[in-house]
């Protein structure tokens, strides 16, 4: 989808007008095809995510890596880090190269490609697929994102970010059936079987969007600001040499016996530091916007710093909420114990229950409350989320085990944080867009979730040194700090 092609497309009635709802939407084309892609793009990532601390952990002797908890943990947070690191450059190649249609497409092959390789049981194997799938992951998200804003032509804020909440919640039925087949076949049978079913999950989106491809307004059109023809050559030169420099290094790395995680992580955490800084200053002081351009890029950054602490919690959903799913949970049901990575579900399927009262929500509430406003209740949904988990493990201390309800609790309310940074998030965002630059303010966004996904890795060395009870009292007590400063310049504002 482009700017390009929206241009030349007749103005659609006004989302926001009451006469049209948002129910409407299920029964488009472009919706389901959008719809399904992303659902099993989602199948595939909640599914691998379910099995990646775990696998990480178990012993070598067990078909696993054999890391520590805290390396495991690292090894998770620079996954989710590089999925969303790479989201920049996958939306500077959908405005600039490929288009948003061609972008979601090859996306959606390379995680394919990625969990096929993790389904070859050899460790070599194993990393290339966790690049493979973050790279795709780059290309996929900032785009699809944009196509969905830009085939809902006049959305006001509030209903934007309604539509944004029904489709979180369309996307998480396959999220909910995701970790219970991956987990159910890795624990229990094999685990690159488990990886594998992610990849047969992607297949299914990728030959949805292929069939549902002319339905989209932009699946025709180029990029919106295409590079001229002169630059796209050097890039291109620039790309063979750059493959070629990365098998090498890939290579010789794998000859070695691997590269360890800390140096890794702290270069993926800087330089996802460095990019959105970059890009800020770019757009702010380049000759391409206009004044009220520039206003609404100042004013998106307001919520990029509150969205570095919630992704950085939210990262630890598949490795400390993993481990305390594993080792501090009674799993034990009518003689029949519960798989641990089936705990991480409960993440999709209360969004699946909550995503229309949110959206119910922010069309009641409307323009009355801000952005900055919402954002601050996130973080303290988040924040709670924390703080009833740190309390489960203070109960755990020792051998003992607990009650699932403080896992779930504490699932139940990231939920209601991430209801409010994803829709708000990318609807904030779509608003804020300069023309042209549409996928690279999504990966911006992403970039903000990079970020606190590489600092929560790094924190995940901290479990094992102190007690578990006291690393998510320390999320929980940052939230709430963060929220009251939020809250006291709100006010102010």
């Amino acid at each position: 989808m482009t700017s390009g092609s929206t241009a030349a497309t007749p103005p659609a009635p006004a989302v926001d007008d009451p006469g049209r709802p948002l129910r409407s939407m299920f029964r488009e084309r472009w919706f389901s095809t959008l719809f399904m892609t992303d659902m099993w793009e989602r199948f595939s990532f909640y599914g691998m995510q379910a099995l990646l601390f775990l696998y990480a952990t178990a012993p070598a002797a067990e078909g696993g890596l054999g890391l520590s908890d805290g390396s495991a943990g690292a090894l998770f947070g620079l996954y989710i880090s590089a999925s969303f690191l790479a989201a920049m450059p996958g939306g500077w190649l959908g405005d600039r190269v490929l288009g948003t249609h061609r972008a979601m497409l090859y996306g959606a092959l390379i995680i394919m490609a990625g969990h096929l390789s993790m389904a070859v049981p050899a460790r070599a194997t194993f990393y290339l697929g966790l690049v493979l799938v973050a790279c795709g992951t780059g290309l996929l998200k900032p785009n699809l994102p944009v196509m969905f804003d830009q085939m809902n032509p006049g959305a006001g804020s509030s209903r934007r970010q309604a539509a944004f909440s029904l489709f979180y919640m369309s996307i998480q039925v396959s999220a909910l059936a995701g970790p219970l087949v991956t987990g159910l076949l890795g624990e229990r049978v094999d685990w690159h079987l488990g990886f594998g079913a992610a990849a047969v999950g992607m297949a299914f989106g990728v030959l949805q969007y292929l069939h549902g491809a002319p339905s989209l307004r932009g699946a025709a059109t180029g990029p919106s600001r295409p590079l001229p023809p002169d630059a796209l050559r050097r890039l291109v030169r620039r790309a063979w040499a750059g493959l070629a420099v990365a098998v090498l290094l890939g290579t010789a790395v794998t000859v070695a016996g691997g590269l360890p995680l800390r140096p890794v992580l702290a270069l993926c955490g800087i330089a996802s530091l460095v990019a959105p800084v970059w890009y800020f200053r770019r757009l702010l002081h380049g000759a391409e916007l206009d004044a009220a351009a520039r206003a609404r890029v100042r004013g998106y950054r307001r919520i990029f710093v509150p969205s570095v602490l919630f992704w950085a919690m939210y990262g630890q959903l598949g490795s400390v909420f993993s481990l305390f799913a594993r080792e501090h949970t009674d799993r034990a049901i009518a003689g029949f114990t519960v798989p641990a990575s089936w705990f991480q579900s409960a993440h999709p399927l209360f969004l699946l229950l909550l995503a229309p009262l949110f959206a119910w929500l922010w069309l009641r509430i409307g323009a009355r409350a801000g952005v900055v406003r919402k954002f601050t209740v996130g973080l303290l949904c988040a924040g709670a989320g924390f703080a009833v988990l740190a309390v489960g493990a203070w109960f755990a201390s020792g051998d003992t085990l607990v009650p699932a309800f403080w896992l779930l609790g504490a699932f139940l309310c990231m939920t209601c944080g991430e209801l409010v940074f994803g829709p708000v998030g990318l609807s904030t965002t779509a608003e804020s867009t300069p023309q042209g630059h549409g996928s690279r303010m999504m990966g911006l966004f992403y970039l903000g979730a990079a970020l606190g996904a590489g600092v929560g890795g790094q924190l995940a060395h901290l479990v094992g040194v102190i007690p578990l009870w006291a690393y998510l009292a320390g999320f929980s007590a940052a939230a709430a700090f963060t929220a009251a400063l939020m809250r006291r310049r709100a006010d102010r504002t």
